[in-house]
């Protein structure tokens, strides 16, 4: 414990595990207080400090104070870069007075994310950094080529961009500047959307995707298919490693597990649903309307299948390949078109959905203005379900258009939320046992990498003394001073480091290193101590 100048008094946080991301503690005394775990290995790194999502100071080295301004809505600090020691808030004229101390810092989690989606961004953010499945192979090479990185992996959906990685010296600040310099976007133009897991949060936020519970449409089943073709694309491209393929192995089964276990996943909702229950919210019976669907992609086959479900007979699929749009048209009992034939099919269109993979738009505000002439203007539903979008967003202003994105099919996903809430919580518990056997694994890794460092530097010490030895005793030396002397300097060689980090950890601080030290050192038969 220790007293501030004022006499108030400072209790400090302890962070659980070594990996957190994010520690945060509430303090109650009119205002709420919350501390960060660290991420930088070196003691006197440099940390921001945000109020309110605001910047409004920062602290170098160990034993900084700052007097952060205090209104009557509760304030958020968050520090990066320095393990803080956050206490009972003393309040100075309207201030909060926060103590930061760096002695104990944390190895950083070389596993991230980093991404962007419907959470933190909208469509016109997400699509320009929108990653084409075409281009995939050569992203990842990209981003292999960046400094320490050493796994890649890219999920592209309609919804979100995220990048995984495994770093050996950080990696995230080179991995967002690429996606910045890579999108010509203006740098730090997509800090206020991109966000960032690392270690267990990575494993964490990766598992509740893939089960459904992260998505916009809770519990959908499509992104499971999404994250193992990524994973395909991943492995083609030689990009996974041991602790990424892992990873994913054991997402992938965890995501199955708790879909079922849960009942999450019973009645299946994905965004190609949602879209379908929006045009049978508008036109009620969906029997007489006529339905052109373009793109021949999974969420177009999706929406398919659901207005058929659904009772639709008059279904036209229009795509740039007429065997695909025939092979889906077969499946659904549909007519198949080219896509050079849209302004053909526009007018027959009372509902059309539209998920190509072009980079522009395919269907322009002229298209529909003909085709609404030739229909006397009855009105046309249109969802565009594509990133980036297929149908120009002037189209919205044109009379007897609905058009709706797929930001704007949040309203219907609102709905369904409330129904799957309870599932979700069962969920989540299975999730965190998910996430635990999957540490337990990639601790146990690095685990024994450490022995083997340690066995291969024991034995190269062995090898060289042993020689040594020898040489002395076929030089005629006593033997038992020989052995004596081995003994000595082989105990010596092993210790040497230990015992010189330990004295760096003594001089810093470093009451983690010190009491782990303590830990692994102890005597098996019980030693008194801390």
């Amino acid at each position: 414990m220790m007293s501030s100048s004022t006499g108030s008094t400072w209790t400090s946080i302890a962070c659980a595990g070594s990996c957190v991301s994010s520690l945060v503690l509430s303090v109650s005394v009119g205002a709420v207080a919350q501390a960060a775990s660290s991420e930088a290995p070196n003691r006197a790194a440099s940390s921001e400090i945000l109020f309110k999502g605001a910047l409004i100071g920062s602290a170098i080295g160990a034993n900084d104070t700052r007097l952060l301004p205090l209104n009557q809505t509760p304030a958020r600090v968050h520090a990066t870069n320095l393990c803080l020691f956050a206490t009972t808030p003393n309040l100075i004229n309207g201030c909060v007075t926060l103590r930061i101390s760096a002695t104990n810092t944390i190895i950083p989690m070389p596993l991230f994310t980093i991404g962007i989606s419907h959470h933190t961004a909208p469509i016109e953010i997400r699509e320009k950094v929108a990653i084409p499945r075409t281009e995939f192979k050569q992203r990842i090479g990209d981003l292999c080529a960046l400094p320490g990185i050493e796994e890649v992996l890219i999920l592209g959906t309609c919804n979100r961009t995220e990048i995984y990685c495994l770093s050996s010296d950080g990696g995230q600040q080179t991995v967002t500047e690429w996606i910045h310099r890579t999108n010509d976007i203006p740098e730090g133009e997509l800090d206020a959307h991109i966000y960032i897991h690392q270690g267990e949060e990575t494993a964490r936020h990766l598992v509740r995707v893939a089960s459904g519970l992260d998505s916009l449409v809770l519990g959908e089943t499509q992104i499971l298919g999404q994250l193992k073709d990524a994973w395909q694309q991943a492995h083609e491209a030689g990009s996974l490693g041991k602790v990424l393929d892992r990873l994913f192995q054991h997402t992938f089964a965890a995501a199955k597990t708790i879909r079922t276990s849960s009942g999450i996943s019973e009645h299946p909702v994905s965004v190609a649903y949602t879209a379908v229950v929006l045009a049978r919210q508008i036109f009620g019976d969906l029997k007489s309307q006529t339905v052109v669907l373009v793109g021949a992609g999974e969420m177009v086959q999706l929406c398919g299948r659901y207005l058929v479900d659904h009772g639709i007979d008059k279904l036209l699929i229009l795509n740039r390949s007429r065997a695909k749009a025939e092979e889906i048209a077969g499946e659904l009992n549909a007519t198949a078109m080219t896509l050079d034939r849209l302004d053909e099919a526009l007018p027959r269109a009372d509902i059309l959905i539209s998920s190509t993979a072009s980079p522009q738009p395919v269907i322009l505000r002229k298209d529909i203005k003909a085709a609404l002439r030739k229909r006397r203007h009855r009105p046309m539903f249109l969802v565009d379900i594509a990133v980036p979008r297929d149908i120009e967003p002037q189209i919205s202003k044109l009379n007897d258009v609905y058009l709706f994105t797929i930001d704007d099919l949040q309203q219907v996903v609102d709905e369904n939320m409330q129904q799957r809430s309870q599932a979700a919580q069962t969920a989540q518990a299975s999730v965190d046992e998910s996430v635990a056997g999957f540490m337990r694994w990639l601790y146990g890794m690095r685990a024994s990498r450490t022995l083997k460092r340690i066995r291969e530097q024991s034995h190269e010490f062995e090898r060289d003394l042993t020689e040594r030895a020898l040489n002395r005793l076929e030089a005629g030396q006593e033997p038992g001073k020989v052995l004596n002397q081995l003994a000595s300097t082989l105990t010596n060689k092993i210790l040497h480091l230990p015992s010189k980090r330990l004295r760096e950890a003594a001089e810093e601080q470093d009451y983690e290193v010190l009491k782990a030290a303590d830990r692994i050192f102890r005597r098996e038969t019980g030693e008194d101590g801390d």
